[in-house]
């Protein structure tokens, strides 16, 4: 059981405490209203109750902290905690100060804690199922996103309709694409109150040539909260006030060109099923489980830096009423060598190195604290997690996505169509390879597109890669086959390449249980 802790039990921290509680995982609750602390501990018996954040502060039973409290204290309450050793997860957005945003991503990484933002879309199912329909090119290339989140409903004053409701359509938005946006307009109205925006406009420009538009308002007639994706082979909407039966629907309108006239031609929709769960008890899982594994989940620091990041971008937009140019809060700070080239419309994590001669093309994505050697191309819009080591001569194209902690040998290759040709484009035929947490591709292999490397694989020097591996596996040869398993920690593990097995790893001491041709690792 982790012990967590909810400071603020107000409009949205009740649905936390629930949560937290119904996991089985609420240790305490902070609030300054002392009958609120009351009616909650009554509510939910063996909760403790404190008044006042230093309580939590000093109470070592709390692992993690759970902020959903204003804005305007999220900076200070998340840096004080961290110092403290605990996991910090805040709810939208993660502060307001992009200064602030990147000191509190360093902390954790250099005191090992968790920091989870809480935008919750990427944890709705129905987000995660539109995000694998685009991934594996179901709609085709995305050309426009939009969305609108408008209700009659609770009316702020601490902050404006764009940073109460925006930040979840940004996160989603950023997340599909794959990449930040170059330049930013926006434009709203402030009909209550003249300081305070109530209805908020604002459109991204993208590298790619993808644009989206958000329409936020609370000044609305009724709630709606819906997002379309138009792609050029088939369009889509997530719709989160329809029925779960109905929140995803694919539409395979196209448009075609006859005479040099473009036409569209509609045809029936097509109900996604999508599995029924609230978003909010699986995101609260999500900071959990990050807890137990020590894992950053999807929506961590970093994501929520780029947030905040575009959320300050769109208000100078709104404020200044001018278009806006996204390029230092879009790169944190990183080294980059004189003779390496970063394009505008990339975005590279903070400690991250780039050496000699590489070059980060537009809409590309780096993490945090990579290193890029010499002679290094990514992109365009590829996609590096944390971590990752890419060694000399490689390129990382479109298509390509590697996730946290991949290391790339000297000259490995990766290609992204599976039957070139110089006189015939053939862009739209991409295929998507997907190379998972902690794998090793060893030098001057070659991986062919339209695979997935598990977690943690091992491939070896001069290796074809041609179909699947599976986590943990040691592959090796032209074409690769399975020779061995390998562990965590980079040493192959006496253990049957097919069949049953335990052994347990000397360096981490996590056992490893073979059955079939699948490993689960027991801490």
């Amino acid at each position: 059981m982790q012990n967590i802790c909810v400071i603020g039990t107000g409009y949205w921290g009740k649905n936390l405490v629930r949560n937290f509680y119904n996991l089985d995982a609420l240790h305490s609750i902070c609030d300054v209203n002392r009958n609120a602390v009351n009616y909650f501990t009554r509510e939910y018996p063996g909760t403790i109750g404190m008044t006042a954040f230093a309580e939590v502060l000093a109470a070592n039973e709390v692992q993690g902290v759970v902020l959903s409290t204003p804005a305007a204290t999220h900076a200070s309450l998340a840096r004080e905690a961290l110092l403290a050793g605990q996991d910090v997860y805040v709810e939208k957005p993660l502060c307001l100060d992009e200064k602030d945003g990147a000191e509190l991503n360093q902390l954790a990484e250099e005191h090992n804690r968790i920091l989870m933002v809480g935008h919750l879309l990427w944890y709705h199912s129905g987000v995660l199922r539109l995000k694998k329909l685009i991934d594996a090119g179901e709609l085709g290339r995305i050309r426009y996103i939009y969305s609108n989140r408008l209700n009659i409903g609770k009316l702020r004053r601490e902050e404006n309709v764009l940073w109460s409701f925006a930040p979840h359509d940004i996160s989603v938005i950023l997340g599909l694409t794959g990449e930040m946006p170059v330049s930013i307009q926006a434009q709203g109205g402030n009909f209550l109150h003249q300081r305070i925006a109530d209805t908020t406009v604002t459109l991204l420009h993208f590298a790619s040539g993808i644009q989206a538009h958000i329409f936020v308002s609370w000044l609305h007639p009724f709630k709606e909260q819906k997002l379309v994706v138009v792609g050029d082979k088939k369009m889509a909407v997530f719709d989160d006030t329809a029925p779960w039966a109905e929140k995803l629907t694919l539409y395979p309108h196209t448009v075609e060109w006859e005479g040099n006239v473009p036409v569209a031609h509609k045809a029936d929709a097509r109900i996604v099923e999508i599995e029924e769960s609230e978003p909010l008890r699986a995101e609260c899982q999500a900071f959990l489980d990050a807890i137990r594994t020590r894992t950053p989940p999807y929506t961590d620091g970093h994501e929520g830096l780029r947030v905040l990041s575009i959320l300050n971008h769109c208000q100078q937009a709104l404020e200044t009423d001018c278009k806006i140019t996204v390029t230092e809060a879009a790169r944190p700070d990183f080294f980059h060598h004189e003779t390496a080239v970063v394009d505008e419309g990339a975005f590279v994590g903070k400690g991250t190195k780039i050496w000699h001669f590489s070059h980060v093309m537009p809409g590309s994505s780096i993490g945090a604290n990579c290193n890029i050697g010499q002679n290094v191309t990514i992109g365009p819009r590829a996609v590096i997690g944390n971590g990752c080591k890419i060694q000399n001569n490689v390129s990382i194209y479109e298509g390509v996505e590697l996730e946290d902690y991949v290391f790339c040998g000297p000259s490995m290759v990766f290609t992204n169509v599976y039957n070139p040709r110089c006189e015939f484009p053939r862009k739209k035929e991409f295929r998507k390879t997907l190379v998972k947490k902690g794998a090793t591709l060893g030098a001057n292999c070659t991986i062919v597109c339209g695979v997935t490397i598990g977690s943690y694989a091992f491939v070896g020097a001069g290796s074809v890669i041609k179909e699947d591996v599976p986590d943990f596996a040691l592959v090796a040869g032209n074409p690769a086959r399975q020779i061995g398993w390998m562990s965590r920690f980079g040493e192959k593990l006496d253990l049957p390449a097919k069949g049953n097995g335990e052994v347990t790893c000397p360096h981490t001491h996590e056992k490893y249980i073979l059955r079939g041709n699948s490993i689960t690792v027991v801490p």
